[in-house]
């Protein structure tokens, strides 16, 4: 599937979240909402952006957005993540791949001459309409948050 794009409605999600809650975009109407999709719990890539959105949150509460961040690892392994790094962002569970499907991310990657499938790194801010308002595809991780700060404040 593809991804969604600016001005589309926002898929919806409803996964399982650190902690064991069940959050829903619905929930955030009239919000703004980042939704940030990522490989894996605790590797280099993934751990650096999870603290740099966490050394953020402040900035982005302040900003009036929720951060959301989604990969296809369990609640257990997010709990166990985010207890190492004292991360506090929501962490929700696609374990079944279907919200990944929806926004686009599951994609096939190639690592050593191997292709896999595998999740994209990418954000997408949804505004309080439930639009999206910006998409960050194949997201590199130094510098992102800082962008991704700037563009909801612009909101």
């Amino acid at each position: 599937m593809t991804q969604p794009v600016i001005g589309e409605t926002a898929p919806a999600i409803s996964l399982p979240r650190d902690g064991g809650d069940i959050v829903n975009l619905s929930d955030f109407s009239g919000q703004k909402v980042v939704v940030y999709f990522y490989p894996k719990d605790d590797t280099p890539g993934c751990t650096k952006e999870a603290i740099g959105f966490t050394e953020s949150a402040g900035d982005f509460a302040a900003a009036g957005a929720v951060v959301l961040g989604v990969s296809k690892d369990s609640v257990k392994k997010h709990d166990k993540f985010i207890a190492k790094h004292d991360l506090k962002i929501a962490l929700l569970s696609d374990e079944d791949g279907d919200v990944c499907e929806r926004y686009g991310v599951w994609v096939e990657k190639s690592m050593y001459g191997k292709t896999y499938m595998g999740i994209e790194r990418a954000t997408f801010l949804i505004g309080p309409d439930g639009k999206i308002a910006q998409v960050w595809p194949k997201v590199k991780v130094p510098g992102h948050v800082d962008e991704v700060l700037a563009a909801v404040l612009a909101l």
